[in-house]
């Protein structure tokens, strides 16, 4: 290690000396297990309680609604974790540096289009944006992919199209203000972003094929990391969708649902809270049939960009400075994306 003495005689010989990084501070991952662990726990304890509490209508409601939205994302979800441990093992880790244009501006739209066709599920979509900004990618650039890559991939966007059978506008509405939301954000970090707001602390999840490893092993790990983790979110939101449209009186639904810029702000608002996977998060929103069409984009854009899971993995990869910023301005720009889309086409 260079003392004082040294560091004067190597700048006294014209030796440049580049001060040693304090150690980086290691943080604990999020408990995403536990997600799993207490959605179990809680329908086991809904079993066991006595059958006469079982057979109430409100209760059967809701196990109706929290099975139907669980058995109909389950397959998207299994294809969609799938496809990102594939992308995670078998993808080259330089891909993006090679493909993408050298000047940021064009780089930020053009990665928002990547995202279209490299799926990945949204709690992926963080550590693959800090690896892609430690491989040289320009942070808006990757920004934008984070941002687009959960929102608007084939397996996203044909869980729509099934949760919405016979209306083809909520899945280009869906695909056009995700993708607006992505590039803006972008841009935005271009404009107003400073380098100082990011302060990658450590790696929580591998992102890449290492050395010396099985890719198949890879995958296999990636997958089940994937899955595990965004399986018991789906449970979990489905059980507070069911709960939301057995338990919530219609008078408080008409008060929000009678007023269309009220009814956007609650969706949005509830995307944040329910943070359902955005391969599952289509059945979440069509089961809310009390709130327009525009309402329901609202929640299908806000979801997969910002929500309590995304906001905690964000803080602790790139810092708090970070991801309060940059979460508040994606609410933003995605619910006013969702309101002038959803106007024109829904």
């Amino acid at each position: 290690m260079m003392d004082k003495s040294d560091e004067l005689v190597g700048v006294a010989e014209g030796v440049a000396v580049v001060p040693v990084a304090p150690p980086l501070r290691r943080i604990r991952p999020w408990p995403f297990g536990a997600a799993l662990v207490l959605a179990a726990g809680a329908t086991a304890a809904l079993l066991l309680v006595g059958a006469h509490w079982l057979d109430q209508p409100a209760v059967q409601a809701w196990r109706t609604v929290c099975l139907a939205i669980t058995v109909q994302a389950l397959p998207f979800l299994l294809l969609g974790t799938a496809l990102s441990g594939a992308i995670n093992a078998f993808v080259p880790a330089d891909l993006f540096t090679r493909v993408l244009p050298k000047r940021p501006a064009l780089a930020v739209p053009v990665a928002g289009v990547a995202g279209a066709v490299l799926p990945g599920c949204e709690c992926a979509s963080v550590p693959v944006a800090d690896s892609l900004i430690r491989r040289g990618v320009t942070p808006a650039a990757a920004f934008a992919f984070l941002l687009s890559a959960p929102a608007i991939n084939p397996v996203v966007l044909t869980a729509t199209a099934v949760a919405f059978p016979g209306s083809p506008a909520m899945v280009a509405a869906r695909l056009l203000a995700s993708l607006g939301t992505a590039a803006a954000m972008g841009w935005l970090w271009l404009w107003l972003g400073k380098e100082e707001w990011l302060r990658p602390l450590v790696r929580h999840r591998h992102t890449g094929h290492r050395h010396g490893h099985s890719r198949w092993t890879e995958f296999r790990l990636g997958f089940q990391h994937d899955f595990l983790n965004a399986g018991g979110f789906l449970v979990l939101g489905a059980m507070a969708a069911a709960t939301f449209n057995v338990a919530v009186p219609r008078s408080v639904l008409d008060t929000f649902s009678g007023s269309a810029w009220l009814s956007v702000l609650f969706l949005a608002a509830l995307a944040v809270l329910l943070a359902v996977c955005s391969e599952a998060d289509a059945f979440v929103a069509a089961s809310l049939t009390g709130f327009s069409p525009t309402a329901r984009l609202a929640f299908l854009v806000v979801g997969p960009m910002v929500d309590l899971k995304l906001i905690a993995l964000q803080a602790g990869t790139f810092g708090r400075a970070f991801a309060w910023r940059f979460c508040a301005a994606t609410t933003v720009v995605a619910v006013a994306a969702s309101a002038l889309i959803g106007g024109v086409l829904l």
